[in-house]
């Protein structure tokens, strides 16, 4: 998986790298799924549409990440491969994934939410690198 785990003193802070943004939230995703909940399988049952409106790349991805929370913790959808198309100021995601089972993804960490503190877009060479914190 493109992520790695960066120090933080409280909280999850990951590293992501993928080839254009949209492969960028794609990844991001991924990773949140991965941190909240190991095992959830790409090809899964439920498909979720999320679309978000914001002013910036950074707006966009921390709202995308937003909802996939929201929509884990009010619904129980473990959401993670989402296909990312970037219009402007818009995202759209076809996102597939889960049901939550405590049994099944057990070992995960409790995600509380996603931070504007040290969120991060940026070029590195040929690659879009994002640096993130989830609040847990």
């Amino acid at each position: 998986m493109p992520y790695e785990t960066l120090p933080h003193t409280a909280d999850v802070r990951i590293r992501v790298t993928a080839s254009g943004l949209e492969s960028l939230f794609s990844e991001a995703a991924r990773a949140m799924a991965a941190i909240m909940a190991p095992g959830c399988r790409p090809g899964s049952v439920v498909i979720r549409e999320v679309t978000v409106e914001a002013e910036d790349p950074e707006g966009l991805l921390h709202d995308f990440l937003s909802e996939l929370l929201y929509l884990f913790d009010a619904e129980g959808l473990l959401l993670c491969d989402c296909r990312v198309t970037l219009r402007e100021r818009l995202l759209t995601a076809t996102c597939r994934g889960e049901d939550f089972s405590r049994e099944k993804h057990a070992g995960g960490m409790e995600i509380k939410g996603v931070s504007y503190s040290g969120l991060r877009i940026y070029k590195e060479g040929e690659d879009d690198v994002l640096e993130i914190i989830f609040d847990v």
